[in-house]
C-alpha cells in the first residue's frame, strides 16, 4: 500500500479554509442584497445593509485596538444591534460575550471581570443595573451605549459614546478577518450558576457553523424563511438562529418584548414561518386574549427546549396553527443538539402511545456525531431498555471548547471522551433517548429513586393544571419526599387531595408526593423552572 493519497495532496488556500458562520452573511449579502434581513418596529434592513453594517461595527472596534480574543460584552434585548454584534464582533477576531438581561449586578460584574471585558455595548433600559455592575467590578471597558431608534429608552447614558455614532465611525470597505483557526472562539455564554459561580463556556467558528447548519435542516428552513425573536439571542447566541438565518437568506423579525399581542401582529403580519421558545411562549400565545389573536396566513414551526410540552398544549398549539417540535440540548452544545423526529407511522398510534414518544427527546442533530446513555462510573453504555438509567453524553463538534479559565471544571466535563451532561435519562430500544432527571434532581426515598419528570408527567395530566415542578422534601423517616408545586387554571377548585389521588391512580405510592403547593413557578429569563428556589421552599415547608 503506498502512501499516495498523501503525496502533493496538502492542504492549502485554495482547498483549505477555516469554517465560520461569518460567511453565510457575506453570502446572503451577494446573492440577496436586497432582500429583508431585519425587521424591527417600521424599519426593514436589506442584506446589504446588514453586512455593511456589520462590518462597520467591526471596523470600529478595531480602530479602537479590539482584535483577536478580545471580548466584547453586550447587554442587549432581540434588537438589530444584537444581530449585527453576532457578526461585526467577531469579524474583527473578538468573542462576543451576551449577558443575560434578567441578571443582577454581581453576577453581570462576576462575568465582566472573569470575560476580561475590554467593550460593554449596553442598552438605555439596562443602565441601572449596569451602572451598579460597572461599579462593583474591576474591569473597565469601553461602555457604547445603545438608544434602539424604534423603541427609544431613557435610561442613564453610561458611556461617551452612542451605539450609532460609533458603527459610523467604522470604515465599510474593511476587510473583516477570517478566524486562523476554526478552532478560534467566536463566543462566550454562562451558565445559570445556580449553585455558585456561573462557568464560561467557549463556542469555537466549526461548532457555530455547523449547529447554524443543522438548524436550518432540523426545522425543515427553507429559503427565505421568517424567523420570529421570542427566544433571547443571549441565551446560547439564540441558540446559533443568527447566524442560521443567514444560510437561508430569511428574514429576523426582531422583539424588543415578548407581549402577546405583538407576538400575535409580527405572526400574522410578516407571514413568520418559525419561531423558538420555552414552554412558557407556549403557554403566552394560548392565553391571549381572543380579540388579539389573529389568524395565521400560514402553519408556523415552533421549536421548544426544556421539558415536553403537557399533550393538551400540543393539541391547543395545534388547534392554533403551529407545529411544534421538541428539541434538547445545553449551553455547552451550543442549544439545542437533540431533536424528536416524528415518523408519520407514530401519527396513527392511540393518543397514549403519542404522548408516550412526543415526552422523549429523541435523537442527535446531524452536526452532532455521538449522543449516549452510559454509566458515569464505567462509562459503558446502558440497555437500550428504556428503563435502566445513565447520565446523557454527547461527544462531536457541536460541544464547547470548554470552560473559560477552569481547567478541572472541563476535564471533568470530558471524562472519558464524552461530554457529560449531568441529565439522567434511558435509551429506548430505537435509539431515541428520554431524560428522566438531572442527577440532583432524583429524589431518593427509602432508598428508592424517584424521577421528578415522571411526577410531573402525572400532574401535568390533570386537566386543571397548567404547571408543575416536584423536588425533595426532607422527611425524618425516608429521607425525602417528593413535594410538587403546582400551577392551576385561573378558574380550578381542585384540591390537594384531589391532585395527590390522581396521581394514585399511575404512579407507585412512594412516587405521589406527600405534599402540593399551590403557588406560581420561579423562572428564569429563559423559562426554566429554578427548581433550587423551591428545594429551599421545602425544606423550608418541612422544618
Amino acid at each position: 500500500m503506498t502512501d499516495a493519497y498523501n503525496q502533493h495532496l496538502d492542504k492549502n488556500p485554495a482547498n483549505y479554509q477555516p469554517l465560520t458562520p461569518l460567511t453565510f452573511l457575506q453570502r446572503a449579502a451577494s446573492v440577496y442584497p436586497d432582500h429583508t434581513a431585519i425587521i424591527h418596529g417600521e424599519t426593514h434592513t436589506s442584506y446589504s445593509d446588514f453586512y455593511r453594517r456589520s462590518k462597520l461595527l467591526a471596523s470600529a472596534l478595531s480602530s479602537r485596538g479590539i482584535g483577536r480574543n478580545d471580548t466584547v460584552s453586550v447587554m442587549l434585548p432581540n434588537t438589530p444591534a444584537m444581530l449585527e454584534a453576532h457578526y461585526g464582533v467577531p469579524m474583527c477576531g473578538a468573542v462576543l460575550h451576551s449577558m443575560n438581561t434578567r441578571l443582577d449586578a454581581k453576577i453581570l460584574a462576576f462575568q465582566l471581570d472573569h470575560a476580561e471585558s475590554r467593550v460593554l455595548i449596553t442598552d438605555r433600559e439596562f443602565a441601572s443595573v449596569v451602572k451598579e455592575a460597572l461599579s462593583i467590578c474591576n474591569a473597565k471597558p469601553l461602555v457604547i451605549d445603545y438608544d434602539d431608534p424604534e423603541f427609544p429608552q431613557h435610561g442613564e447614558r453610561l458611556g461617551e459614546l452612542d451605539y450609532d455614532e460609533f458603527v459610523q465611525q467604522g470604515d465599510e470597505d474593511y476587510t473583516w478577518l477570517m478566524p486562523d483557526d476554526e478552532w478560534d472562539a467566536i463566543s462566550l455564554n454562562y451558565t445559570s450558576g445556580t449553585t455558585g459561580n456561573p462557568k464560561g463556556v467557549v463556542y469555537h467558528h466549526r461548532g457555530a457553523y455547523l449547529l447554524a447548519q443543522g438548524n436550518a435542516l432540523t426545522a425543515s428552513m427553507p429559503k427565505h424563511s421568517v424567523y420570529l425573536w421570542t427566544l433571547p439571542m443571549f441565551h446560547c447566541n439564540g441558540w446559533c438562529f443568527p447566524w442560521t438565518l443567514s444560510v437561508v437568506s430569511g428574514t429576523h423579525v426582531c422583539l424588543r418584548w415578548v407581549r402577546q399581542k405583538t407576538m400575535w401582529d409580527s405572526l400574522a403580519d410578516h407571514g413568520v414561518t418559525h419561531l423558538c421558545g420555552a414552554p412558557i411562549v407556549m403557554s403566552t400565545l394560548l392565553s391571549t386574549a381572543s380579540e388579539e389573536k389573529r389568524d395565521l396566513p400560514r402553519r408556523v414551526e415552533f421549536l421548544t427546549a426544556a421539558a415536553p410540552p403537557p399533550e393538551a398544549v400540543l393539541s391547543a398549539m395545534n388547534d392554533a396553527g403551529f407545529n411544534v417540535t421538541h428539541l434538547y440540548g445545553l449551553t455547552e452544545t451550543y442549544g439545542p443538539a437533540v431533536v424528536n423526529d416524528w415518523h408519520a407511522a407514530w401519527s396513527e398510534l392511540p393518543s397514549a402511545e403519542q404522548a408516550a414518544r412526543k415526552a422523549r427527546q429523541g435523537v442527535r442533530y446531524l452536526p452532532l456525531e455521538g449522543l449516549s446513555v452510559r454509566d458515569p462510573a464505567t462509562m459503558d453504555c446502558v440497555p437500550d431498555d428504556g428503563e435502566t438509567i445513565g447520565e446523557v453524553m454527547f461527544r462531536g463538534n457541536v460541544v464547547m471548547k470548554g470552560y473559560l479559565k477552569n481547567g478541572k471544571a472541563s476535564s471533568e466535563a470530558f471524562s472519558g471522551g464524552w461530554f457529560h451532561s449531568g441529565d439522567l435519562g434511558v435509551m429506548h430500544a430505537d435509539g431515541y433517548i428520554q431524560l428522566k432527571d438531572r442527577s440532583k434532581d432524583i429524589i431518593i426515598s427509602g432508598g428508592e429513586n424517584i424521577s421528578s419528570i415522571e411526577v410531573e408527567d402525572a400532574l401535568y395530566k390533570h386537566p386543571d393544571v397548567t404547571a408543575a415542578a416536584v423536588v425533595a422534601m426532607p422527611h425524618e423517616k425516608w429521607g425525602e419526599t417528593p413535594c410538587a408545586f403546582v400551577e392551576t387554571t385561573p378558574d380550578s377548585q381542585v384540591t390537594e387531595v384531589e391532585l395527590v389521588d390522581w396521581c394514585k391512580q399511575t404512579l407507585a405510592g412512594f412516587k405521589v408526593p406527600r405534599t402540593i403547593v399551590f403557588q406560581e413557578l420561579p423562572k428564569t429569563s429563559t423559562g426554566k423552572v429554578q427548581k433550587f428556589v423551591l428545594r429551599e421552599r421545602a425544606r423550608e415547608l418541612a422544618d
